[in-house]
Order: structure tokens, then sequence, then C-alpha cells
């Protein structure tokens, strides 16, 4: 969880130009916004209060489309742990998740994001970008360095298979589609209750007449 300064001011019982100085003096550096506004997570309020943070992993994530790829999914796994093994990196988690990229509501991710926010997680490891989102990753890089969480992608284009480039392709054109033909209906309805409302003010208006 994220705090701007004067709520973990008020948290900690302290002024906001406290935050200032003990930010000016190395005590509590607080994070930055792209907009260079100051905010403080979870860390900060337990370095303050004294208690001491639970130990960070290291996590490997995976992912493929659909149940069909899940001998991907084994071989993408197995891939990653061998990486990760030739480096002398001990990986605490490895997460494997079956969810299209473009779908940012896999619980396991947002589990993962949530983690990352808490300041649970000192690395990620993934294949590629797309495994963790087609869209997007830029942002989730960003909220992995302003919650201290390094972002490590192997690139390993072996492991993003091409179909799912396409399913994701395929997807986005149907999500479009939808969405024009959701308009067109909601056109006609609009029209249709326009139509409704001036018949009911014409006969209403033709009855006033007759009196």
């Amino acid at each position: 969880m994220n705090y701007r300064p004067h709520e973990l001011a008020e948290l900690l019982g302290v002024s906001v130009k406290t935050l200032h100085r003990w930010d000016a003096n190395g005590k509590l550096k607080a994070l930055r916004t792209p907009g260079n506004q100051r905010y403080y997570n979870e860390s900060h309020l337990n370095k303050i209060r004294g208690i001491k943070p639970e130990a960070r992993k290291i996590v490997v994530y995976t992912r493929v489309s659909s149940y069909a790829q899940k001998p991907e999914l084994e071989a993408q796994k197995a891939a990653m742990s061998q990486f990760c093994t030739a480096r002398g990196v001990i990986v605490d988690e490895i997460i494997a998740e079956i969810g299209g990229g473009l779908n940012f509501k896999r619980k396991k991710f947002l589990k993962l994001l949530t983690e990352v926010q808490r300041g649970l997680v000192s690395q990620i490891y993934v294949a590629h970008k797309d495994r963790l989102c087609r869209f997007a990753f830029e942002l989730v890089e960003w909220i992995c360095e302003t919650n201290d969480t390094t972002l490590i992608v192997v690139n390993d284009a072996t492991l993003s298979p091409q179909k799912e480039i396409v399913e994701d392709l395929m997807a986005i054109v149907y999500c479009f589609s939808c969405r024009l033909y959701g308009k067109g209906n909601y056109e006609k309805d609009l029209q249709k209750d326009l139509d409704k409302n001036l018949d009911t003010k014409l006969k209403s208006k033709s009855t006033e007449i007759q009196c």
C-alpha cells in the first residue's frame, strides 16, 4: 500500500515537515512519482515503527494462454529454472499461470503485484515481457521499480509462442468488434427512446389542444 506524505505523517504522529527533513538527511528516503511527487509504502512505515521486514523472495513468473499449452508451460518453467540455476540464483517461488496476456485480472498476476507493493519481492524473472502482459509492460516495470523490485527479462524468443501472439491479435479484433456492435445497438436503442419520447410529447400536446 502506498501513502501520500500527509497520510504517512498522520500514521506516524509526525508532521509533513518532519518527513521532508528525514527525506533530506536520508533517514527515510521517499519514493517519487514520474511527476516528482513524494510518496511512501509499507516498508517506510515498518522502518519507523521498528518492524523487521519479512524476508524478500525471488520469483519466477511463467504463463501460457490456454490449457492446451500446458506442455509449453512446463517447458517454460524448466527453462527458467535452468537459467536461474546456471547463474547461481536461488528461486523461492515459481508461479505458473494459465491466462491471456491481455487479461489484467489474472489472480496469480495480481497477487504477485500485491506482494511487490508490500515489499515482499526482491526479484522477478520472466522469459519475455509478454509473459507478464502483452501491453502496459512499462507500467508493471514502474510498479516494480518504485517498490525496489528488480524485474529481469530473459528475452528468450523460443519461450514466447507465436501462436499466442496471433490469438491475442484475434482477441483485440474481437473486442473492438463487440464494442462497435454494442455501439450500434446503443445508438438504435437511443433512437427508439427519442422517438418514443417524441411520440409521447406529441400525443400530450394533441390532448391539450383538444381540451
